[in-house]
């Protein structure tokens, strides 16, 4: 089969016919307009401008913190963010479930109720319903600069409301928003209405406007093998680039591994760079960002509390260019404001403590990069082979051939075939590779690394293993070991 998809720039005439759609599929649309959206853009101070304060965070080699967050309702979203704001340097705006299904009728409902009751019932902030203006008085409200998180695999009216509102940076892709979170949605298309998103990011680009996008690294944050989430961090950079992003932040969930963690921080900007000026790209600004422990957490809030401090060290230590910070509250539902100021106020110590200590270096972590590029030099060149050079065409393959695998992901999409397992120092090995191609001196320093494991907890490698890895780090361990 071949994917009806390319990894080609949208042409304006089709990019306009495609618009005019998006904007009528809900009633706040009418109120985009393209050039006020511009103006409002170039009207934004530097001090609210995300390209602009990752660009400074990296020339002058700091780490900057960013928490997640939202709520129903525009008056508490702002004042959530304001009391956010002295304790991180870049403010989020985590979008709603119903958002992120297109449900804008029920998130409608929800913000009625939330006014009724006088509190939120929903589980972000409701951008779409809450159209330019509502964004705009957000924007205006706060004071540093602001990006839009959330998780849809159509996110095209959201980015045209978002964007044209003044919000500096915008996460998300047509795979790491859609295999992790949907299960149903054809990939061709997610990447499709990705491609649109990126189009109009590249559209403000050419008017002089920096959006920064950010692909969504931890995919389904249990297990992931760094090779895995760095494959989709390229490939969704490259199908940005294409489109006319220049501004790109590419990330990768911690593992909990100290050396794997920061070998893969590391070998993702190499690689990044690798793939992005092989393809004939050299304009771009290239950031990176730490997710702390996007599993299971700890219930007690001292064990959780050293669960983001880990990924605050490991984070610094790799010299990233944002952390995305947890809280001590992960493992009760919604953070509140006091549990996202807690950690954000250990992690920003954490960072401090260790900001001007030598980046640690060893053959271990030269060891795990090097194993790291090879995975993902292996599954690029199959892509690029299925795709006869199209990496758009090359990924919908490879997804629907077991190529490229997600652990434990719901889409119908994934094969669900590659198994990983941790081995006797917590770093994530491929127990079983389903048809992923690895090369055979890879998977066979996986099996060696899995057997030290297996024979020092005295019995057989084997999917219980997996399981108690899956529950270990909310038992307060990073290893699922048995019992003694």
């Amino acid at each position: 089969m071949t994917p009806e998809i390319a990894n080609t720039r949208l042409s304006d005439d089709a990019f306009a016919a495609e618009r005019r759609g998006v904007l009528q599929s809900w009633p706040t649309g009418a109120a985009v307009d393209f050039g006020a959206g511009v103006a409002r853009q170039q009207s934004l101070p530097e001090s609210k401008r995300f390209s602009a304060a990752l660009a400074q965070a990296h020339a002058e080699g700091r780490t900057l913190l960013q928490p997640r967050a939202g709520v129903a309702l525009l008056r508490e979203h702002t004042a959530l963010m304001n009391g956010l704001s002295p304790h991180c340097d870049l403010l989020p705006t985590t979008v709603d479930a119903y958002t992120r299904l297109n449900r804008y009728e029920d998130a409608q409902t929800g913000i009625d109720r939330s006014r009724a009751v006088g509190t939120s019932l929903l589980n972000g902030f409701p951008a779409v319903n809450h159209g330019v203006d509502g964004c705009a008085t957000l924007v205006d409200a706060v004071d540093k600069p602001i990006q839009v998180r959330h998780g849809t695999p159509d996110a095209r009216l959201l980015a045209e409301i978002t964007l044209s509102a003044g919000f500096s940076s915008y996460e998300g892709g047509g795979i790491s928003y859609n295999i992790p979170y949907a299960k149903t949605v054809p990939l061709q298309d997610s990447i499709r209405h990705w491609q649109y998103c990126d189009r109009l990011v590249g559209r403000y680009e050419e008017h002089g406007i920096r959006i920064n996008r950010e692909p969504f690294g931890p995919l389904t944050g249990t297990l992931v093998p760094p090779f895995v989430s760095h494959v989709v961090a390229i490939v969704e950079g490259l199908l940005a680039l294409e489109q006319g992003v220049r501004c790109l932040t590419l990330g990768y969930g911690q593992a909990g591994n100290m050396v794997q963690d920061i070998a893969a921080m590391r070998s993702l900007r190499k690689l990044a760079h690798h793939y992005f000026q092989d393809a004939g790209y050299d304009d771009y600004a290239l950031s990176t960002v730490f997710h702390q422990w996007m599993g299971g957490f700890p219930e007690d809030e001292a064990q959780a509390t050293a669960v983001i401090c880990l990924g605050a060290l490991a984070a610094r230590q790799a010299r990233v260019t944002k952390i995305i910070v947890k809280t001590p509250h992960e493992a009760s539902g919604v953070p509140t404001l006091e549990a996202n100021i807690a950690g954000l106020r250990a992690t920003r110590q954490m960072v401090n403590m260790i900001a001007d200590q030598a980046r640690p270096d060893s053959a271990d972590i030269a060891e795990e990069a090097e194993i790291i590029e090879a995975e993902v030099h292996a599954v690029m060149r199959r892509i690029y082979r299925l795709g006869r050079g199209d990496v758009a065409q090359g990924i919908v393959l490879a997804f629907e051939q077991g190529v490229m695998d997600v652990p434990f992901a719901p889409a119908q999409a994934n094969a669900g075939s590659l198994i990983p397992v941790r081995d006797n120092r917590g770093a994530v090995r491929i127990f079983d590779p389903g048809n992923v191609p690895l090369p055979k001196d890879v998977l066979a320093f996986h099996r060696d690394k899995i057997g030290e494991r297996a024979a020092s907890e005295g019995r057989e490698a084997s999917f219980d293993m997996v399981v108690d890895d899956v529950r270990a780090i909310s038992a307060s361990k990073l290893i699922g070991r048995p019992a003694a």
